[in-house]
């Protein structure tokens, strides 16, 4: 066994999961940590897919009961095939962009450089939406409605920029449709879920074949550490939005962006 591996898998599990909720860029954060461990190449690749996964099941963990209301409906009209439906319209946008432009985000955007100038742009919409004042129309996410689940769905699709941030992109697009900030964080966790099984299905479909027994502790590592530290994550989070801004993520993001061109350019 490689304890140096494992290791870095342990940092890249805390990593992903403390970014991948918190509007600063899971992506991001992941591309510029394995450039400085040299965790690059395919193999990193899976690896990445595999703690993300581990993200995932974290918020299906903490918002269990939401999940399964979908399944088994109640009263409540976050539920049922209501519910599907909602969180169907928010992945069908970056769905569809994504399918088609896969190749050339992967390409061309995911650097260093890219992810800088990503942090700016979404640090500065944290600013421009938290600074303007809105008319909170949503209190639940029982009172979401269709057009918009759908136009959060619209804002996803910046999260195909790497830097840029899912969380974040949701976040903002629901505080500007209406939803008052923690609807908006919760809505925007519980959306994930069924685009980034979707996204990560396919990345294990892809990249299945690089995966041998050898990395198997590596990987179920990274896996626990990523849900954990994912769990923590989002339990911390929700309990700062109730009562703050988002605006100390922002300039978190303008500090992370100067030293990724500082020091990775």
């Amino acid at each position: 066994m490689d304890i140096i591996l494992v290791l870095k898998s342990i940092i890249l599990g805390i990593v992903e999961g403390i970014t991948e909720f918190l509007p600063i860029s899971s992506t991001g954060h992941l591309i510029i940590v394995s450039e400085i461990l040299k965790f690059t190449g395919e193999k990193a690749k899976i690896f990445n897919v595999v703690i993300q996964l581990g993200a995932i099941l974290a918020v299906v963990f903490l918002y269990f009961e939401r999940f399964w209301g979908l399944i088994r409906p109640t009263e409540r009209r976050f539920s049922g095939i209501r519910g599907i439906y909602l969180l169907v319209l928010t992945s069908i946008p970056a769905s569809i962009l994504g399918l088609l432009f896969e190749h050339r985000i992967k390409v061309y955007l995911f650097n260093p450089e890219s992810v800088a100038i990503a942090l700016i742009v979404g640090g500065v919409m944290i600013f421009v939406v938290e600074g303007v004042e809105k008319k909170v129309k949503y209190e639940s996410l029982h009172h979401l409605t269709p057009s918009v689940a759908f136009g959060i769905g619209f804002f996803q699709c910046l999260a195909l920029w790497p830097g840029f941030s899912r969380s974040a992109a949701t976040i903002m697009g629901g505080m500007i449709l209406g939803a008052n900030r923690k609807v908006a964080a919760e809505y925007s966790f519980i959306a994930a879920v069924p685009i980034m099984v979707g996204a990560t299905s396919l990345e294990l479909i892809k990249y299945y074949n690089l995966f041998t027994s050898q990395d198997i502790i590596v990987f179920l590592t990274g896996f626990i550490v990523s849900f954990i530290s994912a769990y923590l994550a989002v339990k911390w989070f929700i309990s700062l939005v109730s009562n703050t801004t988002l605006r100390p993520f922002g300039i978190y993001r303008f500090i992370l962006a100067i030293l990724v061109i500082l020091f990775l350019h």
